[in-house]
Formats: C-alpha cells, sequence, structure tokens
C-alpha cells in the first residue's frame, strides 16, 4: 500500500507540477516575444501561445493541489509525518503555493489583458514575472529532491 501512494505521489507530482513549471517559465518570453520592438500592436499568434500558456498554468495549478494530498496520505502510511524532511517538504510546498497564486497568476493575467487590449508590456514586468517563476521553480526543486533523498528516513520505502 505504502508503495502504491508513494507511486500516486510521484506520478501526480509530475503530471501535475511539471507542466506548470514550464509554462509559467515559458511565459515570460513569450509575453516579450508578442510585442514587437517598434511599438505595433502585438502579434495575434504570439498573444495566442501567451494566452495558452496562461491556461495550462491555470488549469495545472489546481490540478496540483491533489499533490500535497497524495504527499499526507503517503506519509501517514509511512508514518513519517512528523519527519523533518516532510515538515519541510509541507512549508515549501505552502509556499511554491502561495507565490503560484499571489505572484505569477495575477501577473500573468495582467500582461495578457495588457496584450489582449493591444497595450505595451514593460521589460520590468516580464522580468519581475520571470523572477517569481524562478522562485515557485527552485521551491518545486527542492521539494521534489527532499522526496526523493529523504534524509534521515529510515523508512527505505
Amino acid at each position: 500500500m505504502t508503495k502504491i501512494l508513494l507511486s500516486l505521489h510521484v506520478l501526480a507530482a509530475i503530471v501535475a507540477v511539471g507542466p506548470v513549471t514550464v509554462a509559467a517559465s515559458m511565459f515570460p518570453p513569450a509575453a516579450r516575444r508578442a510585442v514587437p520592438a517598434g511599438g505595433d500592436a502585438p502579434d495575434p499568434s504570439a498573444v495566442s501561445t501567451v494566452a495558452l500558456l496562461h491556461r495550462i498554468c491555470r488549469v495545472y495549478a489546481g490540478i496540483g493541489l491533489t499533490v500535497p494530498l497524495f504527499g499526507f496520505a503517503t506519509g501517514a502510511a509511512m508514518g513519517v509525518l512528523g519527519s523533518g524532511w516532510l515538515v519541510t517538504s509541507i512549508a515549501l510546498t505552502a509556499a511554491a503555493a502561495g507565490i503560484l497564486v499571489a505572484f505569477v497568476l495575477p501577473r500573468q493575467e495582467e500582461l495578457l489583458g495588457r496584450l489582449n487590449g493591444e497595450q505595451t508590456v514593460e521589460h520590468r514586468n516580464t522580468v519581475q514575472l520571470a523572477m517569481f517563476t524562478g522562485i515557485f521553480n527552485l521551491l518545486w526543486a527542492t521539494v521534489t529532491v527532499l522526496m526523493i533523498v529523504r534524509p534521515g528516513s529510515t523508512t527505505g520505502a
């Protein structure tokens, strides 16, 4: 049972978190490419790409809610809910979710709204979004490593 839960947790993390991290990373440069250098109207096909990336981020952020649920179930089945590596992973997961919901998705929506309204997109806004996206991705990478290495764990699972 423990191995099944662990497998479901890893699968949920790959299926749910992987796409949002990739799409979120692709969003800032795609938004920059959508705005021509001469100040002309944004390229409609580039704007549709940016919209698709934002939709992927929103949908997979929702699906990503299953990852902590499987994580708690796996931790309970393994009897490690009080372990430092799991508590740290939970805290980092909460921080990553907070950054995604509070900083990444709203800034994506703002930039997409500007592009749809054929307004200019300032470079500093895409750089700031890239910074928050990088922090989000770094947190998820750290959680992934902690879940695989499980420092101090003696479960052998």
